[in-house]
């Protein structure tokens, strides 16, 4: 695997083949150390350039980031409920990009957020929504926190906790 940036993507690859066909996911050789640690990410799936499913964690819920990129791409074939589950042939037609998250940080100051840099989660209660940064068609902060309030089911109105966080993105 040549560059920094396939690995990731073909963990998620692997990972959701071996599901769709029925097999044992074999992980590639020579994982880079990052790959060891715990660390949450999102897979995203596009077909022709259009979502086909994504996925991810806020925080770790694996022992390795290799395992969570694999898990979140399995659910992001499978089961994101806005999709039906992909399909044996639909395998060959999908790309792929695994997002891997900072921590995210409380935001105390709107002006602290930038939609192209940072993505955003908002909470309140135990409702919350996550939209990543750098989102084709997403060029405000005031767009990039109505979407992810509405994914939360959170009205304009409501107050919210807002964290912010970082992604390193592979293609």
């Amino acid at each position: 695997m040549a560059g920094k940036g396939t690995i990731f993507t073909e963990i998620a690859r692997r990972a959701l083949e071996s599901r769709v066909k029925g097999d044992t996911l074999a992980l590639p050789g020579d994982l880079p150390p990052e790959l060891g640690q715990p660390g949450a990410a999102f897979v995203s799936l596009k077909k022709r350039g259009a979502l086909r499913g994504c996925i991810g964690t806020i925080m770790p819920t694996k022992r390795t980031l290799a395992e969570e990129i694999a898990a979140n791409a399995i659910s992001a074939g499978l089961h994101d409920p806005r999709f039906p589950p992909v399909s044996s042939n639909e395998l060959n037609e999908l790309t792929y990009s695994v997002d891997v998250l900072t921590e995210p940080e409380k935001v105390e100051d709107l002006s602290t957020l930038d939609p192209q840099r940072y993505g955003v989660i908002v909470r309140r209660g135990r409702r919350s929504g996550l939209l990543l940064p750098a989102l084709e068609g997403i060029s405000t902060v005031e767009e990039q926190l109505g979407i992810a309030r509405q994914k939360a089911g959170i009205l304009p109105g409501e107050t919210v906790e807002i964290y912010r966080f970082e992604v390193n993105r592979y293609y």
